[in-house]
């Protein structure tokens, strides 16, 4: 059975980067995965001032709407590290919150899908033909925590 995940409060929702389930990575504080990923586009860039604004965003909503601006420019590497960038923050995730790293291993062996309607890079797209990088991470992660 294939496990579907997306908003907060549907079942799986702890999955998702806008849980409110807060990280530390280095020695700085983040709400949520979300507020940290969209804050690590900026680093080194000309709009790396975003990272505060990111960062002490009242919502994860409000820290995606201000890294997802098509006039930001994000750093230069970033599409080669955004992703190794999502893995270290979901494992950080469910290494911090025993209660979230329960629901992610009892999902065993099944395949774990960000059911995005409208992201094909982090989940499955509204027809499913996604890359569903997500739910990869977060079963490399399951594996890594076994």
């Amino acid at each position: 059975m294939t496990i579907f995940f997306y908003k907060v409060w549907q079942p799986y929702g702890c999955f998702s980067n806008f849980s409110l389930h807060h990280i530390q990575i280095g020695n700085t504080y983040w709400t949520t995965v979300e507020h940290y990923y969209q804050a690590q586009k900026f680093i080194g860039s000309q709009d790396e001032s975003l990272i505060t604004l990111i960062q002490t965003a009242s919502t994860p909503e409000a820290a995606a709407t201000l890294g997802r601006r098509n006039m930001r420019c994000v750093r230069p590497d970033w599409t080669q590290v955004k992703i190794p960038v999502m893995r270290e923050a979901v494992l950080q995730k469910f290494l911090t919150h025993r209660e979230i790293r329960e629901v992610l291993l009892l999902t065993r062996d099944e395949t774990i899908v960000e059911n995005s309607p409208t992201d094909y890079f982090w989940g499955c797209g509204a027809d499913k033909t996604g890359e569903n990088h997500l739910g990869k991470i977060l079963m490399s992660v399951r594996e890594q925590l076994r």
